[in-house]
């Protein structure tokens, strides 16, 4: 018997009010960046997926996170995966 392992990736809406979009004063772009960051500083998600989602380098989303004074928090195992998704992408 063979299993399928095959994982699709679900998808899921997030309503937001236009109440709260307005109090925000962001634009639905910058209302996403937020939510990256902040699930990035809660150890949520890792550096690269919060550059994935919001479609920018690693690099840059470094730099917004220094523009802001949030520590990068770094670890081996972090790195690997980044090596093994640059090397994915023969940037490597």
């Amino acid at each position: 018997m063979v299993k399928n392992t095959t994982h699709s990736m679900q998808a899921m809406s997030l309503v937001i009010s236009d109440e709260l979009v307005k109090a925000s004063g962001l634009s639905e772009k910058e209302l996403l960046t937020e939510l990256v960051l902040l699930l990035f500083q809660q150890d949520k998600i890792g550096l690269g997926k919060a550059s994935e989602l919001l479609d920018i380098s690693q690099v840059r989303f470094q730099k917004l996170m220094g523009d802001r004074g949030i520590n990068i928090h770094y670890d081996v195992e972090e790195l690997q995966e980044d090596i093994r998704n640059m090397k994915a992408k023969g940037w490597l």
